[in-house]
């Protein structure tokens, strides 16, 4: 709600009145609002999870299930009981697109989504092969600030080093997220890019999809994909989420701004002073010169 960040951003809460009155809201609307903060939070936390389940499922059957079948297969092989309106809430709202005869609204949509295109796993899990920028996996996941507003985080993560060499910030899911973050990825680069250089990412709807993919091959990257539904195919990008949402308290931010502000931040000191033992108790930094010197 952008009343409510007005609000607290700028510290005018003797100006409730005025403000709901502009936004033509009341305030006992406001401050239900207000006060249902957490409960949107654990919803959207909750939606995250319950879209993992389904996309998993989703990924299994090649993207040939709809609302209804991915129900029978959550409560038959998984014994999750899920409402069909809130599968397909979790589709729409996650951009998993069945690739099934669709009514004409969703036509294009489906006719799209089948242009997509998946690449084999050419990695096999063999992630450190200790040249650095030869092994680039990417992946996106989420993070709640403020009053639950999801942002989304885009990473890319050299697999000999474990340096994050670029990473986006973005309020939502579109193409944006993953080609401004190939962008940073190309000025973090620069000319120093490996002959054989891998990107190896899941088989998201951004990275099957035709634009993200010409944008890999103009930077003269080879793509590789996870197998469906198994998530150990990129491990060590699970791994730093995984830290990252340990260590860093982005719940307590209020905009955007801060949130960006606290994530470069994490990323400068996970890059720059974070020893790790099985770099042999250097920084990523560090083992990256190591390597280049070795």
């Amino acid at each position: 709600m952008l009343i409510e960040q007005t609000i607290r951003r700028f510290s005018l809460s003797h100006m409730v009145t005025y403000l709901c009155k502009m936004a033509g809201v009341s305030r006992s609307g406001y401050y239900a609002w207000i006060k249902a903060e957490n409960e949107r939070v654990k919803r959207d936390e909750n939606d995250w999870k319950d879209y993992e389940l389904i996309k998993r499922i989703f990924d299994v059957k090649n993207g040939k299930a709809g609302a209804l079948v991915l129900k029978m297969i959550l409560e038959k092989d998984y014994f999750v009981v899920m409402n069909h309106k809130k599968i397909r809430r979790l589709m729409k709202k996650f951009h998993l697109v069945a690739k099934i005869r669709q009514i004409n609204p969703y036509r294009k949509m489906a006719k799209a989504n089948q242009e997509h295109k998946t690449h084999p796993n050419l990695l096999n899990r063999e992630f450190d092969q200790d040249e650095p920028g030869k092994v680039l996996l990417t992946d996106i996941t989420y993070v709640f600030y403020g009053a639950g507003r999801p942002a989304y985080l885009s990473c890319v993560k050299d697999a000999s080093t474990r340096e994050i060499v670029a990473f986006n910030l973005s309020r939502t899911l579109k193409m944006d997220i993953v080609n401004d973050t190939l962008d940073k990825l190309s000025d973090s680069l620069g000319d120093l890019i490996h002959p054989q250089a891998i990107i190896h990412s899941d088989q998201g709807f951004h990275y099957t999809h035709p634009e993200f993919q010409k944008r890999v091959k103009e930077l003269k990257l080879t793509q590789s994909m996870s197998r469906k539904g198994n998530c150990w195919d990129n491990a060590p990008m699970e791994s730093f989420f995984g830290h990252l949402k340990d260590e860093v308290e982005y719940s307590k931010c209020q905009t955007f701004e801060e949130l960006k502000k606290l994530i470069t931040e994490y990323m400068e000191q996970y890059n720059n002073y974070r020893y790790q033992w099985t770099l042999n108790k250097m920084t990523p930094v560090q083992y990256r010169s190591h390597l280049l010197t070795a």
